[in-house]
Order: structure tokens, then sequence, then C-alpha cells
């Protein structure tokens, strides 16, 4: 036998060949069914339909680096393959979690070498890019303005918070949205059908597949992640169908999915306070428990309540700032789990409040005033009068203490000249507020020795 053709010839191919095929079949199922073709891909159609940014760089005929941004299993990395395979450009893959400026620049040699020698270009696609340090992510820079490397970066978490912005500024950023349902039923239906996935074997009954989708969450991955590990489980019963009852003993719940360092974190913590303060305590619970779950730091939660409290319900139920002061202290006593109770006991006191904003709407106004230059001298009889001389100055002279008068309320000017009669205060009819709302037009025509309308 010829020793070239038995160690690097025919024979050495079809051994690289069978151990490529052996690895493939044992890729995981999500692996196997990555799309192949554009055709294939499965959403993104705001970035894929006819002359979008997108399809053009699929096609090789607009090459420009990239940020893939979105959420997981929506296809940064399947884009980024069908990327390097336009004009059959050489792919190489790092992931900011294990890679540093090290292998990057080693990288970025190589393909400066590839270029010179036999003008091929590279693709270097970087998962995880917001890992990435800012000295990491410049030394990224020159390769990218110059074209040595077409970089495509993925991350789930928005550039413009993670990312530097010299290289935002280099580079195309495209946002991938979740898939929708008929997404994910779409990408599941093909795994059990065609022959890189179950091949018909076994098949999936309509309820576990609905449910399959809602856990999904629009992430493709995690539902054909879920769905092999419900084949095998099937499979070693023996069971020709997957049913809902195998589907939930292999699947425990679905991850949430939740960035405590960028737009999720503002997002989710937006969508709590506006729930509450729309009165809606189901779905502030809702919002809780995403970020409980997600280990969002309680006190966080605790603080953003106790703010609340006083901006959106204030004086029409008093007891709130209370309720969300004493949820605070018990997070901080007892930590968690069990302070989630107190969250949740001062979330639901709070989203059923009766709702009012003029505590906020009043000292925001007067602190506008105040800044406008509305800062007259104190009324002489106002000020202080316990230091020696301060009555040759005519200070705290002729002040006249309420209690002495019946109802304790009497007339007086405390207001600076400027801003005598000036309403900043105006509470609603809403909860408690409603008594203050009677009560506050009576005071002011004592205090300011007016008649009454």
């Amino acid at each position: 036998m010829n020793d070239a053709l038995f160690d690097g010839g025919l024979f050495g191919q079809e051994v690289a060949e069978r151990a490529d095929e052996q690895i493939a079949a044992n890729a995981p199922l999500a692996v196997r069914m990555r799309p192949r073709s554009l055709d294939e891909v499965v959403g993104q159609q705001h970035l894929l339909g006819p002359g979008a940014p997108l399809r053009r760089l699929v096609e090789g005929a607009a090459p420009a680096s990239v940020l893939l941004y979105g959420p997981p299993g929506t296809g940064k990395t399947t884009l980024a393959t069908l990327v390097s395979k336009a004009t059959g450009r050489r792919f190489v893959a790092l992931s900011a979690l294990s890679a540093g400026v090290k292998e990057v620049r080693s990288v970025i040699e190589e393909a400066r070498r590839r270029l010179g020698r036999a003008a091929e270009s590279t693709v270097l696609f970087i998962d995880e890019v917001h890992r990435f340090s800012k000295t990491q992510q410049d030394a990224l820079l020159g390769a990218v303005e110059d074209r040595v490397v077409l970089l495509v970066a993925a991350t789930t978490e928005n550039p413009f918070f993670s990312v530097v912005s010299p290289l935002l500024s280099r580079s195309l950023v495209l946002q991938l949205r979740s898939l929708t349902d008929d997404d994910v039923r779409a990408v599941v239906r093909r795994a059990v059908e065609d022959e890189r996935g179950l091949g018909g074997a076994p098949t999936l009954a309509q309820d576990a597949e609905d449910h399959l989708v809602r856990l999904a969450a629009g992430d493709a991955r995690r539902a054909l992640t879920a769905l092999e590990a419900a084949a095998e489980s099937a499979s070693s019963t023996g069971a020709a169908e997957i049913d809902l009852a195998t589907l939930e003993s292999t699947v425990d719940k679905a991850a949430v999915r939740y960035d405590r360092d960028g737009d999720q974190h503002y997002d989710v913590i937006s969508a709590f306070i506006k729930s509450i303060r729309g009165s809606d305590p189901d779905a502030a619970l809702h919002y809780l428990a995403r970020m409980i779950e997600a280990g969002e730091d309680p006190r966080f939660i605790a603080r953003r309540l106790v703010v609340h409290a006083s901006e959106d319900i204030g004086m029409a139920d008093p007891t709130a700032l209370q309720a969300a002061v004493a949820a605070a202290q018990a997070v901080q006593l007892i930590g968690l789990p069990e302070g989630r109770l107190a969250l949740a006991q001062a979330t639901i006191h709070l989203a059923t409040a009766p709702k009012s904003n003029a505590v906020i709407t009043a000292i925001d106004e007067a602190s506008r005033d105040v800044r406008k230059g509305a800062v007259g001298p104190v009324p002489p009889h106002l000020r202080d009068g316990h230091y020696k001389g301060a009555e040759r100055l005519g200070h705290a002279q002729n002040y006249r203490y309420p209690h002495d008068a019946p109802g304790g309320v009497l007339a007086q000017q405390y207001a600076p000249d400027e801003l005598v009669g000036k309403d900043y205060y105006r509470p609603t009819n809403h909860g408690a507020e409603r008594v203050l709302a009677e009560r506050l037009p009576k005071l002011r025509r004592v205090t300011r020795d007016t008649p009454p309308d």
C-alpha cells in the first residue's frame, strides 16, 4: 500500500471525514439543527428581507463588521456562521469567556498574513463580546477599521451599555428580536421531522409541543435542548411519543432572562414600578418574582418601593411609606428567601393603595421656584432669636405661638413676601388625601387671614 495514501492521502481524508460525521452525529440537537442557509433561518425578517443589511452581509455584498444584539437563542451564532460562508471566507470563533488579548492578537496576525498571501478574508466571531474588558475591545479596533478581519460580535446585552464607543462607531448594530411562538413551533417541528434531528422518532404530542413553545419564551436553543432531553427520556422507556408528562418530568422550569447590568435590569424595574402605579398588583408581583428569580439585589427592589411610596401614593395613604420602609428593613435583617414575603406584602400594599402624585408635584414645583431665584428673605418674626443681639435686629419679634390659639391655627405670614399666597401642595380626592383636600383650604384661609370663598 502506498504510504502517502495511507498517511495523508485518500485514506487520511476518509478518516477525517468519518470523524467529522461522528462529531456531527454526537453534537447537541441545537447544533445539528443549525440552519445551513438563509432559507432555513426562522424569524429576524426585519434584518433578512430583500436589501436588508444582514442579508447583504450574508450574501457577501456588504463587507461590514456587525454587532448582533439580542436575546439568547435568536440565531446570532447561526448568522455569524452564514456570514463566514459568503464568498468562502475563513471563520474563526472566540468566546469572551475564555479568550484574552493574546488570543485576539494572534487571530488578527494570522488574518493579516492570509489576507496578504492569498487575499483570504477572515470572519472573526466573538461570542458574548460584552464580557471583554475595554482593553480587550480596544485590541480589535485597528483590525476592524482596516478590514483585516470582518468582525461579527454577539451580545445578549445592550451594546450601548457594554461595548466601547470606538468599536460601536466602526460596526453596524443589528438588534435581533425574540422569536415568536410560531417561529419556535416551526423550529421544533423541523427538529422532530428532519433526519439531522429526531427523524420522526419519537413524535411529539400536541399538548407537549404547546408547553415546549411556552417554556421556550422565544429562545430556539432552549426549545431544542428541552426537546432533546425529552426525546432521550421517551426513548429510554421505548415510548413512541413524547407526551406532556415526559416533557414536564425532564424540564424543571424556564430560565429567567434578565441582565442585572444592562437594559433588562432597567426595563423590568420600570415595568414593576409602572404596574404598581397603575394599581395592578398581579403584574407587579410577576415582575417582582422575575427579579427575585433572576438574582436581583433585594435591597435595590426595596429602595424603589420606598421611593414609589412617596412619589406615587404620598398622603393618599400615609401608611404606604411605612410599609415600604418596613419591607426594606426586613430585607436588610433577614435577607432572602424569606425577605421576598416582605417585598411581596409591600408591593401589594402599594399597588392597591389610592394614588396621588401631589407630594412629588409639590416639591418639584417648590424646587423650580427656588432654582429660578424665588428665595426672598425669611420674615423677621420667623427668624432665630436664640442668640445675643437678635432682639436688637428685630428677629423673632411679634411671633405668634399657634398653640395659644383655639384650634392651634392662627393668622401669620410664613412664606417670603414674593411667595405669599403660593400653593404648592394640591391634595387629590383619593384615599386619605380627600380629608386633606377638605381641610387644607380652611387652614390656608386662617393662616393667610383671607375670607372664605
